[in-house]
């Protein structure tokens, strides 16, 4: 099972009407619009798409509607991990049922697994499904790092096939990179540092600022593997702005916003998170229109 999910990857916003209820029409709208711009895969029901705040039905739902919408002009896969092993088993298969063409499992949060039992949930959860597996690191919000040997010893499970680096550590990525085979496939889980990360051997990037600027990375991931390197790095220099204003408060609050003022109208956010300050939307605003984004 060596294929992999593609270069550019949006990890993609759950649109909500003024009742904060799943925006269905929208999310056909926010799917297509990725998909023309840039993107070759979706990641539905990640962080940036609200699922603490989502239930069972409406996951479904947002999975159906994505697949059958774009399934055939993008890999769709669907975020299915959550702190507990067996819940994760169910969502994975209710997933494959929909007929989605990946996985993506974020390391259990709240709980702290140590190194084995990180190890036992992906690899239960895997034994559970035919379909290809994305682990995702992002000590920042699961309190507990995957440490690249724990993801070695992942990437000899069959269905195991890449992980989404979110730790910020270059130098952890690039151990991983020597430590696992060339058919394991590293993603950048931080826009900023998409470029460092093809840079030891990653494959592209999961992506928030693809929902502004899909093509444009997709350029510099281009730009890169075609060994044009100064492009690349001009094209990284272009999009820093953005990468970090992205990231101005708690994400998808900043992205949630962005699209708003695009006219994508995607709505709010459900509580806990909420809309972002004034100021800093003026400070968003003035990004984007830099970077003729809007």
């Amino acid at each position: 099972m060596s294929e992999h999910f593609g270069e550019l990857l949006t990890a993609m916003v759950t649109p909500f009407d003024e009742n904060l209820e799943v925006n269905l029409a929208k999310v056909k709208e926010v799917a297509n619009y990725l998909v023309e711009n840039g993107s070759d895969g979706l990641v539905v029901l990640g962080t940036t798409g609200e699922v603490p705040v989502l239930n069972k039905e409406e996951k479904i739902s947002v999975l159906k509607t994505v697949k059958n919408e774009v399934g055939d002009k993008a890999k769709i896969v669907a975020g299915t991990g959550s702190y507990s092993t067996n819940a994760s088993i169910e969502m994975t298969e209710k997933a494959e049922k929909i007929g989605v063409d990946g996985i993506m499992l974020v390391g259990p949060y709240y709980n702290k697994p140590p190194q084995e039992g990180l190890y036992k949930h992906f690899s239960l959860i895997a034994e559970k499904t035919s379909l290809p597996v994305m682990i995702y690191n992002v000590p920042g919000r699961t309190s507990r790092n995957i440490e690249p040997e724990t993801i070695k010893k992942l990437s000899k499970v069959d269905n195991i096939i890449a992980v989404k680096e979110a730790s910020g550590d270059i130098a952890q990525i690039s151990k991983i990179s020597r430590m696992v085979n060339d058919d394991f496939y590293i993603y950048s889980g931080d826009d900023k540092l998409t470029l460092p990360v093809l840079s030891v051997g990653g494959q592209g990037v999961v992506s928030v600022a693809s929902h502004l600027a899909g093509n444009r990375i997709k350029e510099m991931i281009k730009s890169y593997k075609n060994g044009d390197i100064e492009k690349a790095s001009a094209l990284n220099n272009e999009l820093e702005p953005l990468f970090s204003g992205i990231f101005i408060n708690t994400n998808p609050i900043p992205v949630k916003a962005a699209l708003n003022m695009k006219g994508l109208e995607v709505g709010s956010l459900r509580p806990p998170l909420m809309e972002l300050e004034d100021s800093k939307k003026e400070v968003l605003k003035g990004i984007l229109n830099d970077k003729n984004l809007l």
